[in-house]
């Protein structure tokens, strides 16, 4: 059963969803998504208590006024929210931009995750890596020129060229931030996470002593298998697992990822009702 609920933040009214009843997994989407994305990504009937909040400018959440936009804002975020849903303890986990958040909510507060699971990484432990360079583009772009005339410079651009031929499905997710309806706004929020980091180094993960799933997947420039490659290697016991890309499979892409989800959560947690009749 979906509850939903309001968390305040500052003058930010933040959206929280809570499905489910069991083992508590906190779970968020990526730059720009929200939960119908964590819904799809996320395998339903698991048998786990899954909580995600829509960050400042995604889904039904507002802005507000505090600027900049930062892991560090979104990480404490979601860690109240945690708070105000009564867990105490929880597997982290996310895509993406979410990822990150998990990953720094894992190294700042260890007495909290009890496990993570980072699908799509972005980053891993610099700020404004070269796989985000993409996305400030377009925030400038639309900062510089508005969403509408901005959209029509991008598509003539060398980075949607060099898209449409390596990365597809990035490319349809980048056109998707012209066409939001708060584009004007939202791109102070992509400038703002593409210019930072999850403030977390390798020496932080090397400190991990938590259950750990990576999935990672090929042609995916924004998201590169590397990525998720170097925080295996990072973390102590973490299982990677490479699953179908998006652009070519996109069904076959998430039921590769529901069953990696379901067998790292029903291994490490013994979540019975996970697992298949």
């Amino acid at each position: 059963m979906a509850r939903a609920a309001t968390l305040l933040r500052d003058d930010a009214a933040l959206r929280m969803s809570d499905n489910g009843d069991g083992l508590a997994v906190v779970f968020q989407h990526g730059l720009g998504g929200g939960e119908a994305q964590v819904t799809q990504t996320f395998p339903g009937n698991t048998g786990c208590r899954r909580i995600t909040l829509e960050c400042r400018g995604h889904g039904a959440s507002t802005l507000g006024k505090s600027r900049p936009f930062s892991f560090d804002m979104f990480a404490g975020d979601v860690l109240a929210a945690a708070n105000q849903a009564g867990v105490e303890r929880f597997v982290a986990g996310g895509i993406s931009m979410g990822a990150a958040i998990a990953m720094r909510l894992a190294c700042r507060h260890p007495d909290r995750v009890t496990g993570l699971v980072l699908i799509r990484p972005a980053w891993t432990f610099d700020s404004a890596p070269a796989n985000m360079l993409p996305i400030a583009e377009v925030a400038d772009l639309i900062l510089d020129h508005g969403p509408e005339r901005a959209k029509a410079v991008f598509a003539e651009s060398q980075t949607a060229a060099r898209f449409r031929r390596e990365a597809p499905d990035n490319l349809v997710s980048l056109l998707g931030y012209f066409d939001r309806p708060d584009a004007a706004q939202f791109a102070e929020v992509l400038a703002d996470i593409a210019a930072d980091g999850p403030g977390v180094s390798a020496n932080d993960a090397a400190a991990l002593t938590v259950p750990t799933l990576i999935i990672g997947n090929a042609l995916d420039a924004v998201h590169p298998l590397s990525a998720a490659h170097t925080l295996a290697a990072a973390i102590p016991g973490a299982v990677f697992a490479e699953v179908s890309s998006k652009s070519l499979d996109s069904g076959r892409h998430f039921a590769e990822l529901h069953t990696q989800i379901t067998s790292f959560l029903h291994v490490h947690f013994n979540i019975r009702s996970l697992l298949p009749s």
